[in-house]
């Protein structure tokens, strides 16, 4: 056990604002029991909703639980709030609890001031998930090489681990660190933003590429790049900056930071299995882990080994199966237009004359401009299925504009759930087409998350084998 978070914990009262239901919150709070604390859990979301995350702490004896809305009297006699990422800065209780002096810490804050080993933190508007499930592939693997100012320092990497934005908060490990081991997290433009209170930045920080995201959580365009700023501002000129210097966004980004920024590019030899495995848009995600990889000793054939077999996350233009002769497609975390636009391109380039795109898409807006996907869609989809939200109000709106000038007309249709959308896809499917779920929008409403979403299309699927 960490003796400085003992110190500082045990003994207090804590609220946790946000128990989550992908698993975050979970180790931030058995964390916090095992420290000594008196824990009071607070959420949005029914008892329904968190059943499952509240089963998981049914061992846990003592844990106070206000769920279904959140309550001032609570954020007034507690010691600490512990809030989840999810949690947006401006929320009124946040705000309520400052004024009163009280501290408002989160998981991968407290991690970061406690932390004894390197960490290797990842960002980017697409990719971040994916560059750190590599980098941490790369990295567990024995043996490694050591560069020089690593063996001056007789530092040899036993234990590599993944967290963060995939759903895992490192408290849950954080009591079996030590110095030589490693920690990759994935942060999100809401941890880094939180994260800015504690004026710390990864040793080693990876930046993918800068889109529009997010604007309808951070005020505008320029609020987000500086929440994802946070990665590399407290570096240090001892530290390392991993970029993708060709996209305009990430250089504005680190422009003028204090550590030594590595511009990458991926080697010949990794280009084909790339772009075969998972698309020719992940050559720069690829190359920043293969980058990772080098800088940290380890061999090119291994990390190449390591790409042969991998066909890409959960979610991510994943493969599902081949059902009488019709591709289903996994896309759901292509939850801005961007995305869907480069799920678009890969299949269009992919697919044979004959064979067409059906294409599910829409569901929330996040104040992102749809009139790129509106374009992509009417010169490579056949027909579109839209769930319903308000990004599908603004992307319909675009469509009619631009249907007028289009050489080819598409079959659009509306449904409500997930099941009319797949059922209603495949009815309208020939042998050999695609049906790709890739919503270019986020989940709120219809589905509890993305993950919920693309769990709900998987099974539609299934029932149809």
């Amino acid at each position: 056990m960490n003796k400085s978070v003992a110190l500082n914990f045990s003994g207090k009262k804590v609220l946790v604002m946000g128990l989550g239901i992908q698993g975050g919150g979970l180790e931030a709070v058995k964390f916090l029991w095992r420290n000594g604390v008196k824990i009071t859990v607070t959420d949005l979301r029914s008892r329904w909703v968190l059943k499952k995350s509240i089963r998981q702490l049914r061992k846990y004896r003592g844990i106070h639980y206000v769920l279904g809305g959140h309550r001032k009297s609570d954020f007034k006699i507690t010691d600490f709030v512990l809030k989840n990422p999810g949690v947006p800065p401006h929320s009124l209780y946040l705000r309520y609890a400052k004024g009163l002096g009280i501290p408002i810490l989160t998981d991968i804050g407290i991690f970061l001031r406690f932390c004894p080993a390197p960490v290797i933190g990842i960002t980017g508007t697409r990719g971040k998930s994916t560059a750190a499930y590599l980098i941490w592939k790369f990295l567990q693997k024995r043996g490694l090489t050591r560069t020089k100012r690593e063996q001056t320092q007789n530092i040899q990497y036993k234990r590599v681990f993944l967290s963060g934005n995939i759903g895992k908060s490192p408290l849950g490990y954080l009591p079996l660190l030590k110095k030589n081991d490693l920690v990759v997290l994935e942060l999100s433009s809401f941890q880094l933003e939180d994260l800015a209170s504690e004026h710390k930045s990864p040793q080693i920080a990876v930046v993918t590429n800068i889109y529009r995201d997010h604007l309808n959580w951070h005020k505008n365009f320029r609020e987000y790049i500086a929440a994802k700023r946070s990665i590399v501002r407290y570096q240090t000129p001892e530290d390392y900056a991993f970029v993708n210097s060709a996209d305009l966004g990430v250089r504005k980004m680190t422009h003028g930071i204090n550590s030594r920024i590595r511009s990458v590019k991926l080697p010949n030899k990794f280009r084909a299995i790339v772009d075969k495995n998972i698309g020719v848009h992940y050559r720069q995600i690829v190359a920043l882990a293969v980058a990772v990889g080098t800088h940290l000793g380890v061999p090119l054939r291994r990390m190449l080994k390591i790409l042969k077999g991998f066909r890409g996350l959960p979610g991510r233009q994943e493969k599902i199966g081949t059902i009488r002769g019709v591709h289903f497609i996994n896309d759901t975390t292509a939850t801005i237009p961007d995305a869907t636009v480069a799920a678009l391109r890969r299949f269009h380039a992919l697919k044979k004359p004959a064979e067409r795109i059906i294409l599910i898409a829409g569901g929330s807006d996040k104040k992102l401009d749809f009139s790129v996907l509106a374009k992509e869609i009417l010169y490579k989809v056949d027909t579109l299925i839209l769930l319903p939200g308000d990004a599908t109000e603004k992307l319909k709106k675009i469509l009619l504009l631009e249907q007028k000038l289009a050489t080819r007309e598409i079959i659009i249709k509306e449904v409500k759930t997930m099941h009319d959308a797949v059922k209603s896809a495949y009815l309208s499917a020939k042998n050999r087409d695609w049906i790709l779920l890739s919503p270019g929008a986020a989940s709120f409403g219809l589905f509890l998350n993305e993950f919920d979403r693309g769990r709900q299309f998987v099974e539609e699927v299934k029932k149809m084998q």
